[in-house]
C-alpha cells in the first residue's frame, strides 16, 4: 500500500474501531529533482578521480535489517508499497524535492537504491485489539488507540557518483527553506496539501536535513517524520508516521532507533 494510501487506510481503520466502540460501548465518538542528475569528472586541479557510487549489492548489504534493531520488523517493499515517480506531480515546481523526499521518492538520478519498511509496534500494539466491553467509553477508546501505536518508517539508501548525493542534499535543504509555508502536490493519484515544514535538530552521518511536514488529506491532518542524511556518496532517507498520533492527533518523535541503525552500518 502506497505512502498516501496507507494514511487514507489508517485513518478508515480508525473510524471503523470508533464505530465499534460506539456500538459496544454505547456511547463514545513523491521525479526529477534539481541535484545528482549528473556526475561529474573529478577535481581538475588535484587530478584526484571522481567519487564512486555505490552499487545496488552494495547498498542491498549496508541497508538496515532487523538484527540490527530490537523490536522492529523490517522487510522488503512490495510494489505496492512504493509510490510511482511518474505519478509525482508539485504545484510549486520548487518544492519537487521536499515532496519526494515525502514520498521517499529518489532526487536526481541515483546510480542505485535499496529500500525497508521498518515497523515498530508498542507493547499495547502488539497484544491486538483489546476486549472494550467491560470499559467505560473514555477508557475502550484509549485502549482502541494504544493498539494503533504504530510507527511505519520507509528507508531508502540511494548512491551517487561524484557530488551527486552532496548536491541533491543541499538542494533538499534549499526547498525546505523555500517551501516552509506549504504547497500543494500529488502522487499515485492521491492529492495532498502540504501545510508546513518545521525543522528539527539532529545530527547524523556527515550532514542531515530532519523536518516534521504537515500535510492534509481529505480534510483530515496528519504529520510525517522526514529525515535525510549523507555519507560519502550516499543518502539515507526515512520517511516516518505514527498511526495513533494521525488518529489522536498528537505529536510523536523520529524514528531514532532505525536511523542510528543505519548510520552505524553506513560507518
Amino acid at each position: 500500500m502506497r505512502a498516501t494510501a496507507v494514511r487514507r487506510a489508517v485513518l478508515t481503520v480508525s473510524a471503523a474501531a470508533l464505530a465499534v466502540l460506539t456500538t459496544a460501548c454505547g456511547g463514545g465518538e513523491a521525479t526529477g529533482g534539481n541535484g545528482g542528475d549528473k556526475a561529474a569528472k573529478g577535481d581538475a586541479a588535484s587530478g584526484a578521480p571522481a567519487a564512486k557510487a555505490l552499487t545496488a549489492a552494495e547498498l542491498e548489504k549496508l541497508v538496515v535489517a532487523s538484527a540490527d534493531i530490537e523490536d522492529h520488523k523490517v522487510v522488503e517493499p512490495g510494489k505496492d508499497a512504493v509510490s510511482d515517480p511518474g505519478t509525482l506531480s508539485v504545484e510549486q515546481a520548487g518544492c519537487e524535492p521536499v515532496a519526494q523526499a515525502l514520498s521517499s521518492l529518489p532526487m536526481g538520478t541515483p546510480a542505485a537504491s535499496a529500500q525497508r519498511l521498518v515497523t515498530q509496534e508498542s507493547a499495547a500494539a502488539a497484544k491486538g485489539m483489546p476486549d472494550l466491553s467491560e470499559l467505560t467509553p473514555e477508557e475502550a477508546e484509549d485502549a482502541m488507540l494504544d493498539s494503533l501505536d504504530i510507527t511505519r518508517t520507509m528507508t531508502s539508501l540511494r548512491s551517487y557518483d561524484a557530488d551527486g548525493a552532496e548536491r541533491a542534499l543541499t538542494a533538499l535543504r534549499e526547498a525546505g527553506e523555500k517551501c516552509a509555508g506549504g504547497f500543494t502536490m500529488s502522487v499515485d493519484g492521491e492529492k495532498q496539501q502540504i501545510t508546513g515544514i518545521t525543522e528539527e535538530k539532529l545530527a547524523a552521518g556527515e550532514d542531515a536535513v530532519a523536518w516534521t511536514v504537515g500535510t492534509k488529506m481529505d480534510g483530515t491532518s496528519a504529520d510525517t517524520k522526514v529525515v535525510v542524511f549523507r555519507q560519502g556518496t550516499t543518502l539515507a532517507g526515512f520517511s516516518s508516521f505514527n498511526i495513533a498520533a494521525i488518529s489522536r492527533d498528537e505529536a510523536f518523535e523520529q524514528p531514532t532507533a532505525v536511523i542510528k541503525a543505519q548510520e552505524a552500518k553506513l560507518g
